[in-house]
């Protein structure tokens, strides 16, 4: 018997949740220091060690001899508790006071994730051979990880609106890294009570380009890999913040408009949100970036084409391809002077081989990637000689 349960765990259908909330096209800076906090848990203390995440606001990794304590504090917006689990080395010694958390025992041999955003985070660190299952397999861009798919190795778990308990059952991966919508999980119990073992990941959820990027360091984590992780987003963090100097070379700061419209309203993104941040970060103009909010806005045609008509540049949501499918799709795109000028970029181009597009498995932990692209879009004498990687102007 098969046996479903509603997507908690979703593999954010990235093809609509990131298209029409411009999601992965988004991000901003926030400077954390390394803060020191007093880990103590029940009657028992524990020894006060260093927060490893610096830019991230979800989760905090504290390491200690032979385990470490993850705290996942913000899986989904609004969360009203927080979520510790334990990380336990090969013979370290847990503190009884720890007891009643999730231990998990590290380095990871098997695992199953459930967004197409967790697959790069493996492949940096060398460990795509461990993963063993996946929901919406043909949403998989990755030729190293789709090799895997073609070879059996990696198990289809069902589609958009549930996972198969059945089959996870037989697999039973050493942890499964899920997602929360809410604070409403019953699937979340049921998986457990079957056996298995959760861990929430929130990275959609992070406000930031580098915030959202530093879960690499959960897996880094997880598979005590800590020193490649740290390595890898050093590494993100210096080519990040050099492009957005070069940006601030810029004599002009073009005007932006963003999104398009799905199911009769007009998506684009808050003036607060990662890909407000990203665009301010590029030093461009964006219209609403006056506006407040982490998430999209919902707006009428009528709305934005008074506000961003004579828009400079207009970054669409990825649905199109080319400018001929945005007037098949609404006749009225083609009055906006980005329009009539080609001056419209869309990330849709790249795609795996069952048409998972890239941008939405790679962009979210390429941050410095993306923010180079825009940077090369509006400020082409910044950058002479690159050529931009996910997004390419339509025709």
């Amino acid at each position: 018997m098969r046996l479903n349960i509603p997507l908690l765990f979703f593999e954010i259908n990235l093809m609509k949740l990131f298209f029409f909330k411009f999601s992965l096209l988004l991000f901003a800076l926030s400077l954390l220091g390394c803060k020191k906090n007093d880990v103590s848990f029940s009657s028992e203390k524990i020894a006060t060690t260093e927060n490893q995440i610096h830019y991230a606001k979800g989760f905090s990794i504290y390491q200690h001899k032979g385990f470490s304590i993850v705290k996942v504090s913000n899986p989904w917006p609004k969360a009203n508790k927080e979520y510790t689990y334990i990380l336990k080395e090969k013979d370290g010694i847990v503190p009884d006071s720890l007891q009643q958390f999730t231990t998990i025992q590290v380095p990871l041999q098997s695992i199953v994730v459930t967004s197409t955003t967790h697959i790069p985070s493996l492949e940096m660190l060398g460990v795509e051979n461990s993963l063993i299952g996946f929901p919406n397999l043909n949403y998989i861009s990755s030729e190293k990880v789709r090799n895997r798919i073609e070879q059996g190795k990696i198990k289809e778990l069902g589609n958009n609106q549930s996972l198969n308990i059945e089959t996870l059952i037989d697999l039973q991966p050493n942890i499964i890294i899920g997602y929360g919508l809410d604070n409403n999980n019953p699937s979340l119990d049921n998986l457990q009570k079957s056996g298995l073992k959760v861990l929430l990941n929130g990275d959609w959820n992070e406000p930031t380009p580098l915030g959202k990027a530093e879960w690499i360091k959960l897996f880094g984590a997880l598979y005590n890999k800590q020193q490649e992780a740290d390595a890898f987003f050093s590494k993100i963090v210096k080519e990040y913040l050099k492009t957005a100097e070069i940006a601030k070379m810029a004599k002009i700061k073009p005007t932006i408009l963003a999104g398009d419209i799905f199911e009769g309203k007009w998506y684009l993104p808050s003036g607060t949100s990662w890909g407000s941040l990203l665009l301010n970060e590029a030093h461009s103009n964006y219209l609403w970036q006056e506006t407040t909010g982490t998430g999209s806005l919902s707006l009428s045609f009528e709305t934005v084409f008074e506000k961003a008509k004579d828009a400079d540049f207009w970054i669409t949501s990825g649905q199109f391809s080319s400018l001929q499918l945005m007037t098949d799709a609404n006749p009225n795109y083609n009055q906006f002077k980005a329009f009539q000028n080609k001056k419209v970029y869309s990330f849709c181009g790249k795609k795996g081989k069952t048409g998972g597009i890239l941008y939405y498995e790679l962009g979210p932990n390429r941050p410095d990637i993306v923010l180079k692209d825009l940077v090369k879009i509006l400020h082409p004498e910044l950058l002479v000689g690159y050529k931009p990687f996910f997004f390419e102007k339509l025709n």
